[in-house]
């Protein structure tokens, strides 16, 4: 036998080299999920433009559509259909790759189909109609309303200093870095707002994983009320389903591990495969978001190492809809609990075509219900006087998760924390992050709150604190 094993290795070693490379895995053999889930991608793009957005197909794709290699059609028209009647977007044409279709619905926006139905199944998907709040948000003062009534800059606030750090968030040397919008909040007044040519105050942007700082505030309100708890198993059974469910390793998992990114599970989103399997096909493909969620194997201890997944964050929401205990309940606790409250008017949370809310990416919404989101955060959890989250919940989201340790301590509870090292910012800021450079920053020792939304493509890599620091030289004087 050992000689036999020296006879192959010798072979092996007079091979040509061009035999060996062809043993190389090259060929990428997910290309037409690919193709499938970027026209998915365009669908949805469009639809939420044209019809969350209040956009014209021109500034779709000029703005929305600028990262995509090679989007399918022109504003002047291609394969791609606009039903106006309809609210829907088909892209593409018939073959290889299905066409595939997004179709905008009352109260959560464009909800993507999978390839086998079509407009013909409209009236299956999933709407909201719940009633807003009554009286007109303009008539309303800031915050719970858009109307400014002290448009004046405060005596400690250094006006050129101010305008400075706009310029250095929109004057970008890189084209790659695309600001939508910057606000400013300051001791609870508006001191900064503006908007990109073609954007304005009503404009709704996707949020991409901003998203995912919502849902942890939903999720920390049923903690509070007993509903859930931060160190007890996410109470449900995992796919693909075996005989004896109760030895499966992942009940191990709690909603604090999930809530932190280090659920052990099996890394999906990650590794070149974020927009060919995993989440995207629930975002992109008509999948659903709560099944793929619970498909993944576990592959380390849960808590033990840091991993940036979308599905961490869905495992959450679908124990909060468990919760809940009911379709018409889950559907409505967004608003009823948080959104309404806060005078969140502008913001829809999305579903897929199940019902299931996608709040790991899929939110639209305005600059101004985002920093009215995050004062809710300054004002450790008390908006009118009605607590709506524990300052205990505020403090588990600011604590760097355990994982984190070895990487500088970058994330609490769904939200992203000052590297530990960077002295330029103050330590306890703490931010939203969404792709495309959707941030929402938290400033506790300054009394402030930071927004700013970008359509940001290729590189990216917007750095937020930089943004911090820059708006910071206007009150510290």
């Amino acid at each position: 036998m050992k000689r036999l094993t020296i006879t192959l290795l010798a072979i092996l070693f007079l091979l040509p080299a061009s035999v060996l490379a062809q043993q190389q895995e090259n060929y990428d053999y997910w290309q037409h999920q690919r193709e499938m889930v970027s026209r998915g991608q365009q669908a949805i793009f469009m639809c939420n433009g044209l019809f969350t957005s209040n956009r014209t197909l021109e500034q779709i794709f000029d703005k929305e559509l600028a990262f995509f290699r090679e989007p399918i059609g022109t504003p002047q028209g291609g394969d791609y259909k606009v039903d106006r009647s309809r609210r829907a977007v088909e892209i593409g044409a018939a073959g290889a790759v299905p066409v595939m279709r997004a179709v905008f619905r009352e109260g959560i926006g464009c909800v993507i189909l999978p390839p086998d139905q079509d407009l013909d199944d409209i009236d299956r998907l999933p709407e909201l109609t719940l009633p807003y709040p009554p009286g007109d948000a303009a008539r309303i003062p800031w915050p719970n309303g858009d109307l400014l009534e002290n448009t004046g800059l405060p005596t400690v606030v250094d006006a050129d200093a101010l305008q400075a750090a706009s310029d250095w968030a929109f004057d970008r040397e890189s084209e790659e870095q695309v600001t939508l919008s910057l606000l400013v909040v300051y001791n609870g007044e508006i001191i900064h707002e503006r908007y990109a040519p073609g954007f304005d105050v009503t404009t709704r942007t996707r949020t991409w994983s901003t998203a995912k700082s919502i849902a942890g505030t939903l999720i920390g309100m049923l903690v509070d009320e007993g509903r859930m708890a931060l160190d007890e198993p996410l109470g449900f059974d995992w796919y693909p389903s075996n005989r004896s469910p109760e030895t499966d390793p992942r009940n191990e998992i709690t909603l604090r591990h999930v809530l932190n990114m280090s659920s052990g599970l099996e890394t999906i989103d990650n590794r070149g495969l974020e927009y060919a399997t995993g989440s995207g096909l629930s975002y992109w493909a008509g999948a659903s978001s709560v099944a793929g969620a619970r498909s993944r194997a576990l592959i380390r201890e849960p808590g033990t190492y840091w991993d940036y997944e979308n599905y961490d964050t869905l495992l959450g929401v679908y124990a909060m809809k468990l919760a809940l205990g009911g379709e018409k309940a889950y559907a409505e606790f967004p608003r009823k609990a948080l959104l309404d409250k806060i005078g969140m008017r502008n913001t829809l949370v999305s579903t897929d075509r199940f019902g299931d809310f996608v709040l790991s990416s899929q939110v639209y919404t305005n600059a101004r219900d985002l920093a009215r989101f995050g004062l809710l955060y300054l004002q450790n959890g008390v908006w009118d006087g009605e607590r709506l989250i524990s300052e205990d919940w505020i403090d588990f989201v600011r604590t760097p998760a355990p994982a984190t340790a070895d990487i500088g301590g970058i994330y609490g509870g769904q939200w992203w924390l000052v590297p530990e090292g960077r002295d330029d910012v103050p330590a306890d800021a703490y931010s939203t992050s969404g792709n495309r450079g959707q941030y929402t920053v938290v400033v506790p020792t300054h009394d402030m709150v930071i927004v700013r939304r970008g359509l940001d493509y290729g590189r990216q890599g917007f750095d937020r604190w930089g943004l911090v620091r820059e708006v910071l030289k206007a009150v510290d004087q």
